[in-house]
């Protein structure tokens, strides 16, 4: 099994009032050529925003987008004609594709909303823009991986462009759960959204990631209070 460590606190990081981010990979003006992608996972963005405050729209292409709200509910609109929220519980996904613009605001005007910001590479390029969103039961995922993104629509996951899958966990202290990738050769990404896990021999605290890969299978063991991310991606150089 092969590790490369991220700590939280060396994660990049700006402020500029409105908008308090933690980048784990490479992003805007913030560049660390060790943290420019892991496999096909290329952007893990920590954002917060503050009540009434978000990203006015801006053009992407030919990327999956995924935002996980963790706290707070986020305004979506694009020029596919979706428009909505995205609440905590839920998960949405935005094929890029060919080309979209789009626009992300706190859905609330007083208090900060918190999600986290995924970009993976696709499968496909130029595909046609789409968008697909799904609230799911964090009770579910209690002591077991819940499948929230993935390209086999048997999982329940909302659907991506990739050999790639995301599932959450909770789980109690003392508790061990393994993870196994559903496709041969893929690296996973560990995110510890809060608590502290041990994997490895290794000790994860909150914020914190770890990119494994060149494995079958591997264990975790959680401390108090732990919620996990895992990000399942194709490996390249």
């Amino acid at each position: 099994m092969k590790t490369v460590y991220h700590p939280a606190s060396e994660r990049g990081h700006v402020n500029f009032g409105w908008l308090d981010s933690h980048h784990s990979f490479s992003f805007g003006n913030w560049h660390d050529p060790e943290k420019v992608h892991f496999g096909a996972l290329r952007i893990l963005n920590d954002d917060i925003v503050k009540g009434g405050k978000g990203f006015d729209t801006h053009p992407h292409e030919n990327m999956e987008i995924i935002s996980i709200p963790l706290k707070g509910a986020i305004a979506h609109k694009d020029s596919t004609g979706t428009e909505g929220i995205i609440y905590s519980g839920d998960v949405q996904i935005m094929s890029a594709g060919s080309g979209i613009r789009h626009s992300e605001y706190n859905a609330s005007h007083y208090d900060p909303v918190n999600f986290l910001q995924i970009w993976v590479f696709p499968k496909q390029q130029n595909i046609r823009p789409r968008h697909d969103q799904k609230t799911f039961d964090h009770t579910a995922r209690k002591g077991k991986w819940q499948v929230v993104v993935s390209p086999k629509t048997e999982e329940g996951g909302v659907w991506i462009n990739q050999d790639a899958r995301m599932a959450m966990t909770r789980l109690e202290a003392g508790k061990e759960i393994t993870f196994t990738p559903a496709f041969p050769g893929n690296g996973v990404y560990l995110f510890v959204v809060e608590g502290q896990v041990e994997v490895g021999g290794a000790t994860l605290e909150r914020r914190d990631g770890l990119g494994i890969s060149e494995m079958d299978q591997f264990a975790i063991k959680a401390g108090p209070g732990s919620e996990l991310l895992a990000i399942e991606v194709p490996m390249f150089a």
